[in-house]
């Protein structure tokens, strides 16, 4: 499961919004690459179609879609966002990583 927090939520509506999208219709699309400081890197995208691996959690009214190799990185997850001055953006709480970079754009496990 991918949990997504309030402020998250709302930034995230807010950004479809902007976008012309539908929170109904469209997918947060949440994964993981090779790369960044520390090995591995989030991406986080809008998705309007889902793919055949992926899996489906909907939190707070967000569909969020992610792939199988992904999920095992992302499992118990939480999306955060900061609006404040020392670092705004979305942020995720990770319980898997073991370490993380400074600027919290990457892991390791």
């Amino acid at each position: 499961m991918i949990k997504v927090s309030d402020s998250a939520r709302d930034r995230l509506s807010n950004l479809m919004k902007e976008s012309g999208k539908d929170l109904a219709d469209t997918y947060v699309r949440v994964g993981v690459s090779s790369g960044g400081c520390s090995g591995l890197s989030y991406n986080l995208d809008f998705d309007s179609e889902m793919k055949e691996d992926d899996k489906l959690f909907e939190d707070q009214g967000v569909k969020i879609v992610v792939e199988k190799k992904s999920f095992l990185y992302l499992v118990g997850t939480t999306l955060e966002y900061s609006g404040g001055l020392n670092g705004k953006g979305f942020s995720f709480n990770n319980p898997n990583a073991s370490r993380t970079c400074g600027c919290g754009e990457s892991f390791a496990v």
